[in-house]
């Protein structure tokens, strides 16, 4: 079977040589309802040592449009504008940087220039320690997953964009509740879910230059070998209120990755 391209243009970011220490995390799918999860990962922005803190998708369970933040920035105890400040106050004290997840691809410049954070393409390049390691949040490269990848592309049009854009906050709150659902319906019936595509990461790590894919989205944290001298280093997802809590940072320093447990 012939596998698509699955390279996009990719891009590139180099580490300043004042930067010691990267963090990454990714998948947190951060909501009201989860205050523990929450309450986790404000604690872990506030302490953390790293000089740049990398978030590679689905911070967010789901994000409708950056006016959510204005329209309820007003409202008691808010909770997208409670995350717009913890960002903004991380990124006064060192790098920060986002990239879409499949939750919340509607993260917009309008967040990012309110928190000082920069948005990052999927896939990138980051080049530290004199290597490079190749960032994403991962579900492009899930092939198997012919019926999301159709809604993906559909979803990341500017044409689409456009038009859902332009309802009403409320109307687009609910079609987001709607898709919460069958997200959940699907994940109690025990239906698969699809890995990365192996070929697909190593095409796009030959196309990159590099040797080691960093990424979320899957939920499956480990270390793979894909052959070839190319490794993909999977995220943890986060989830403080499960029965055995996930909370868990990939720290990247001169003597190379490390995972750090924060629950």
């Amino acid at each position: 079977m012939k596998i698509p391209s699955t390279v996009p243009r990719i891009a590139e970011l180099h580490a300043p040589p004042s930067w010691g220490t990267v963090d990454f995390i990714s998948d947190l799918h951060l909501q009201a309802a989860d205050a523990a999860t929450f309450a986790a990962w404000r604690d872990y922005m506030e302490s953390t040592t790293a000089d740049a803190v990398f978030i590679l998708g689905d911070l967010f369970e789901v994000w409708v449009g950056d006016d959510a933040v204005d329209v309820a920035a007003g409202a008691q105890d808010n909770f997208e504008d409670r995350c717009a400040r913890l960002l903004g106050q991380t990124a006064a004290r060192l790098a920060l940087f986002f990239m879409h997840g499949n939750r919340d691809f509607l993260v917009g410049p309008h967040l990012m220039a309110r928190c000082n954070t920069t948005l990052l393409a999927d896939p990138t390049v980051l080049g530290f320690n004199n290597q490079r390691w190749l960032l994403s949040h991962g579900d492009a490269l899930c092939l198997g997953d012919v019926d999301y990848l159709q809604f993906r592309r559909e979803v990341r049009s500017p044409a689409w964009q456009r038009s859902f854009l332009a309802r009403p906050l409320a109307e687009r709150q609910a079609i987001a509740r709607g898709l919460r659902e069958q997200s959940e319906a699907r994940k109690q019936s025990g239906a698969p879910y699809a890995d990365v595509d192996s070929r697909a990461a190593r095409e796009q790590l030959k196309a990159a230059n590099a040797q080691i894919l960093i990424h979320g989205h899957t939920h499956r944290p480990a270390v793979h070998d894909l052959g070839h001298g190319y490794s993909r280093v999977v995220l943890s997802d986060w989830d403080a209120a499960a029965a055995v809590p996930r909370a868990e940072v990939l720290r990247l320093t001169a003597t190379g990755l490390r995972r750090i447990p924060l629950l």
